[in-house]
């Protein structure tokens, strides 16, 4: 099969397109014909091992954890799905070796869902890390119905998965973000509001009897902020400050969760949740789809198609 692989830390210029063996399929898991991945900027960050500390790294590595394809064969006593199914998943496996930057990926059960019938496979694939990382981050607040919650970040990425998410629980959704974004945020349900200096007064104005809780997608001390505003301050979730448990908040990272996958597919399919691709390239392109993501100026998502 092709892939994208990497042998060392470093850059988008270490990705190269080669030729490796078909993966192995064991218990629980299934082979997935890889129609698209997704690009996240933690497969930059990844590479350039910004999270060597943390995760265990074999190389080559093939990267990616998002993936949206078509169900190849089945390993033994796997029943969960069968050959010709459509699936999307956040492929995130025990250690960073075998990713989804490949035209198949070997997938535990355990980090796949159907995929939304409405939505594209290129769609699909945008879905998992991003999605998940917004709802998890929602029931980490412990957040329901008529609740105010204030989104950090809420045009990016992540952010506005957490907008659509929220609006479709019956959440008041305050979004932080630059001018430039807010007919977007307004178009997504939610009320922006301008970062930067000043911040906590604005969202003041917006919320004078307080929020419920803050979900913190960016960093760069807005846990602190959003501790300020928030009734209880435990009731801060970031992904993005690696201080925040140490803060009195929560400090999550997503995981593979096939019932969130399946909840996400049914917001798709009811069409509360949509997905703007902005880049689909090529997999033999995966370094220009790194350098896009690295520069910090899309508003969609980048996927590479196989």
């Amino acid at each position: 099969m092709k892939a994208i692989t990497y042998s060392a830390y470093g850059t988008s210029g270490n990705l190269t397109l080669v030729d490796l063996p078909q993966p192995k399929v064991g218990p629980g898991e299934v082979l997935v014909r890889v129609r698209a991945a997704g690009v996240n900027p933690v497969d930059w960050k990844l590479a350039a091992g910004y999270l060597d500390p943390t995760l265990e790294v074999r190389y080559p590595v093939i990267p990616g954890w998002d993936v949206a394809g078509v169900v190849e064969a089945v390993g033994p006593d796997t029943f969960d799905y069968a050959v010709g199914d459509e699936v999307y998943g956040y492929v995130r496996k025990d250690w960073v070796e075998l990713g989804t930057y490949a035209e198949l990926v070997a997938a535990p059960v355990r980090t796949l869902a159907r995929k939304p019938h409405e939505l594209t496979f290129e769609q699909a694939a945008g879905i998992p890390l991003s999605g998940l990382t917004a709802y998890q981050s929602l029931t980490r607040a412990g957040l329901k119905a008529g609740e105010t919650v204030v989104i950090h970040s809420a045009a990016g990425g992540t952010g506005s998965f957490g907008v659509q998410i929220a609006v479709a629980l019956g959440l008041r959704v305050i979004g932080t973000a630059g001018a430039h974004n807010h007919d977007y945020l307004r178009a997504l349900g939610a009320e922006p509001v301008l970062y930067g200096e000043g911040l906590a007064d604005r969202i003041r104005a917006l919320a004078p009897e307080g929020i419920d809780a803050g979900l913190d997608f960016f960093g760069d001390g807005a846990v602190e902020i959003l501790q300020s505003l928030v009734k209880e301050r435990s009731r801060v979730v970031s992904i993005a400050d690696y201080e925040a448990a140490a803060k009195g908040a929560h400090q999550l990272w997503v995981r593979p969760d096939t019932a969130d996958l399946t909840f996400l597919a049914e917001l798709a399919d009811a069409g509360k949740l949509t997905v703007n691709v902005e880049h689909a390239l090529p997999l033999a392109e995966a370094a220009k789809a790194w350098d896009l993501s690295a520069a910090g100026r899309t508003r969609g998502k980048i996927v590479l198609t196989v």
